[in-house]
This record gives structure tokens, C-alpha cells and sequence, in this order.
């Protein structure tokens, strides 16, 4: 097992209290905590940064937040163009995994040329959706899930925290700020989950899964439409009927469309909805350049679910 492999599972199995903890009590990395599974090249001058990267921006806003001014972050993916699914990294991408401190993955295959990247470096590297639990051939978009943001921001701040020990107050105190703003989501999710609990809604692909399940709605979405989705193939004719008829007939009481895949096919299901009447809630894949924060724009989305609610 590699290094980076062994910091990413160490890491994973850590949780926020035992990480904050550690940072109260002890002035250096203690062994069995995420500081302490620590690799070589730590920032000793506390008036360097750290050099983070991250694939894909929705990670790199969170990595910023809990880094402020000691961290500079770049982010190789930043519009609502392009998938991760299929990204092509170039040569100078890769490079910037190269040369940073910790880096910053999606994970569940989602971004598997980041991974590749990441791994192949000295890089402290932290996998989003590993943190969570969530692996291989499960939903990858996990940024839309509370439990996922949660976890992967105390392992970001023990990375931090071990590659920056000077400033290991720092990071707490920002990690408890960003908790804090977490927590004030997760309360508008709950308000708003007075509208949406058990509302049956249906999606033109499963980006965001994990937010409609947090707000305790129920996925309407035809079966043979949504494995065809999930396997990034093309849904039948009787596939599309299926999901038409089923708006139609009332089934689902909310489209969910992400326009990032707009294609003659979503048009067609987007044209059912409109002449049944049903509420279609628009999103991309990549958080939009409007919203320089994660937190931000689940709060923007959480707002759109619970006025499309019926």
C-alpha cells in the first residue's frame, strides 16, 4: 500500500470530535489521529501556505473555507461544460497534483483521473466520497450529501493541521466556523423538508440524490430510465414513455433536471412535465460561477426544492 493510500484510509475513519479534540489537547500530532498519520514535507515556516488542489471546484471552495489566508487552492475543474466523468486532464494538471501538499479528490470513481493523479505524488490526499463511507459504483455525487460535506471537511482540516502544526488553532477555529454555517443548511433542509417529506419527484439523471434525500424525498424516477442513466447509456423508447407517461399521470410531483446534459431526450421529458403541470427544478453537475461557495449554493437549491414542493 502506498503512502497516500494509507494517509486517505487513515484519515477516513476519523470523526470530527476526535479530530478537534486532538487539536485541543495536544500542541503536536498525536500517533492513532489523522495528524498523526502524517507524510513528509510538512510546512515548517509559518509564513508559507499550503498548496492544495482540488478537482473539481465545489471541493476547492470547502478546502478554502477551512484554510483561509494559510492555504492557496487551485481547482482544475471550474464550469458547468464539462463532467468530471469526462474530463481530460492535461499534462499541467497533472503537474499541479505534482507539486501540492494536499490534495483534494471527489472519489467514488467520479473523478478516477484525479485519484491517478493524486496518488502518484507526496500530496497528503483526501477522497471526498471515502470519508463518508462511499465507494466505488455508489452515487458519486456526493457534495449534495450532508454526511459527505461533514466528513470531508474535518479530514481537509487534518490535513491542515499536520501540514501546518503552527497553525493548528487556525484550522479548528475554521473548521467550527464551518460547521457552524454547515449546521445552518442542514436546519433549512429540515425546514424545508415540511414541504418536500415524502414528495415523489423524478430525475433526468441522479445528481442530486443525496440533497433530495436529505430533504426526505422519495425518487419516483422509472426504473429502466434511471439504471440506463446510471450506466451513462441511452434509455429506450419505452424507456422515455415510461418516464412521460409517469408525469402524466401524477406519479412524480417534481421534475428534477440537471441542464449541464440537456439533450433531445431531456427536452422530451421536460415538455411532459411542463404540459402536466409538474415543477421542474433546474441544476448543473458544477457549481455555477455565481456562487463562490459550496454551502452557498446548497442553500440556493434547498430554496428551489421547497418553493417547487406542491
Amino acid at each position: 500500500m502506498s503512502v497516500a493510500s494509507y494517509v486517505k484510509r487513515a484519515f477516513a475513519g476519523i470523526a470530527a470530535a476526535a479530530v478537534l479534540l486532538t487539536v485541543a489537547a495536544c500542541g503536536s500530532a498525536g500517533a492513532g489521529t489523522a495528524a498523526g498519520a502524517a507524510k513528509s514535507g510538512d510546512a515548517t515556516d509559518a509564513s508559507s501556505t499550503i498548496e492544495v488542489v482540488a478537482s473539481i471546484n465545489q471541493w476547492g471552495s470547502v478546502a478554502k473555507d477551512l484554510g483561509g489566508e494559510h492555504i492557496t487552492v487551485t481547482n482544475i475543474m471550474t464550469k458547468t461544460n464539462v463532467e468530471a466523468h469526462d474530463y481530460e486532464p492535461t499534462a499541467k494538471d497533472v503537474a499541479r497534483f505534482g507539486s501540492a501538499q494536499v490534495a483534494i479528490v471527489n472519489g467514488a470513481d467520479y473523478d478516477p483521473w484525479a485519484s491517478k493523479a493524486a496518488e502518484s505524488t507526496k500530496a497528503t490526499l483526501v477522497d471526498a466520497a471515502e470519508t463518508a463511507g462511499i465507494k466505488e459504483g455508489d452515487n458519486p455525487h456526493v457534495w449534495f450529501s450532508a454526511k459527505a460535506r461533514t466528513a470531508a471537511a474535518d479530514v481537509i482540516t487534518a490535513a491542515y493541521q499536520q501540514a501546518d502544526p503552527a497553525h493548528k488553532a487556525d484550522y479548528a477555529k475554521l473548521n467550527q466556523d464551518w460547521h457552524a454555517k454547515e449546521n445552518q443548511l442542514e436546519a433549512k433542509i429540515k425546514n424545508a423538508s415540511a414541504k418536500t417529506k415524502d414528495l415523489p419527484y423524478a430525475a433526468t439523471e441522479s445528481v442530486a440524490w443525496y440533497l433530495a434525500d436529505d430533504l426526505g424525498m422519495t425518487d419516483a424516477t422509472p426504473q429502466g430510465y434511471a439504471q440506463a442513466s446510471a450506466n451513462e447509456s441511452e434509455p429506450t423508447p419505452a424507456d422515455i414513455k415510461d418516464f412521460q407517461d409517469a408525469l402524466k399521470a401524477g406519479d412524480a410531483k417534481l421534475l428534477v433536471l440537471n441542464t449541464q446534459e440537456s439533450n433531445s431526450t431531456t427536452e422530451q421529458i421536460t415538455d411532459a412535465a411542463k404540459q402536466a403541470d409538474v415543477p421542474v427544478v433546474e441544476l448543473t453537475e458544477q457549481m455555477p460561477a455565481k456562487y463562490g461557495d459550496l454551502l452557498d449554493w446548497m442553500g440556493a437549491l434547498v430554496d428551489q426544492f421547497a418553493t417547487a414542493a406542491k
